[in-house]
């Protein structure tokens, strides 16, 4: 049995990791979707870093909120299927 201090700092490693993900989901999606590829179709035009950066800013908040949510359902149905894995 895991004391509380333990449990805290599993929770809190969860939360800082899931920080972590979602920041770099925003920084790698905004940049894929938002500035490289129209980027690559259309030129660079002056600016696309401030741009991307706005698009940034706004997207790791929601993406951080959705992990929140999604996380511990992904962290519910992975122990399900592996558990159900194991156990034949």
């Amino acid at each position: 049995m895991l004391d509380d201090r333990q449990r805290k700092k599993d929770k809190m490693t969860i939360l800082v990791a899931q920080g972590f993900i979602s920041c770099f989901m925003a920084f790698l999606m905004t940049l894929i979707m938002s500035e490289l590829i129209p980027g690559l179709r259309e030129g660079f035009r002056p600016g696309w870093v401030r741009d991307w950066l706005g698009h940034y800013i706004t997207a790791w908040p929601i993406a951080f909120l959705l992990s929140m949510g999604v996380g511990p359902l992904a962290f519910f149905l992975s122990a399900t299927l592996v558990g159900r894995v194991y156990r034949g």
